[in-house]
């Protein structure tokens, strides 16, 4: 699985969350790449309390009641969307790391910003290190806040992703990249509303395995 960033104040940084089998120096390698993307400070009491904040106002008691069973509140709309575009992302990112297809435009489809940058990073990483992935990761993912009842751009979600099933091997002899067994891992994620209606992942972090 993608080697991913948890470069928050608070949080411990861990450059993984894939099964790996490779020597040393790959590892140490992916681990630089890791700790030179972007601080996601969204989720910086979600590494303290174990919950994920978001950058958004109280819940309105107005809403209370407001969905009925035909017609879907706007969050819970939006938490809906984001989360399929969570999934998606997870999904694309899979399916592209079977040939390490860095520059694949399927990885804009559900990302961007911090979070299309870093799996492009680390897309290229493996390209580069001759490795690809097989299966893919299996994902919890949670809708933990909107930041606004109304008219919702920003949903934050959190997410318990297994990655053992999800393996890296050589791709020149198949073989599989290392012995480390991988695990669980808690991710943070922020979802935001682009201009064309879609939703897109724009940043996420990873705890370190057994987090969740």
């Amino acid at each position: 699985m993608i080697t991913l960033p948890a470069i928050l104040p608070g949080c411990t940084v861990v450059p993984l969350v894939r099964n790996r089998r490779g020597s040393a120096p790959t590892r140490d390698r992916r681990r630089l790449i890791a700790v030179t993307v972007a601080v996601l400070g969204f989720a910086v009491s979600a590494c303290s309390s174990g919950r994920a904040s978001a950058p958004a106002s109280s819940v309105d008691t107005r809403t209370a009641g407001a969905a009925t069973a035909t017609t879907a509140s706007p969050a819970s709309t939006a938490k809906q969307k984001a989360v399929d575009a969570y999934l998606g992302m997870w999904r694309d990112v899979a399916a592209v790391a079977a040939t390490s297809d860095w520059r694949s435009p399927r990885l804009a489809e559900h990302a961007t910003g911090d979070a299309l940058s870093v799996l492009s990073r680390q897309l290229y990483a493996d390209h580069y290190n001759g490795l690809v992935s097989k299966g893919a990761p299996s994902n919890s993912p949670l809708a933990q806040s909107v930041d606004s009842q109304y008219e919702p751009k920003t949903v934050v979600i959190t997410d318990c992703s297994d990655a053992r099933t999800w393996l890296t091997y050589r791709a020149d002899t198949g073989q599989p990249a290392d012995d480390e067994p991988g695990g669980k891992h808690r991710i943070h994620a922020e979802v935001k509303l682009a201009v064309d209606g879609s939703w897109r992942v724009t940043r996420f972090a990873v705890d370190g395995t057994g987090s969740c």
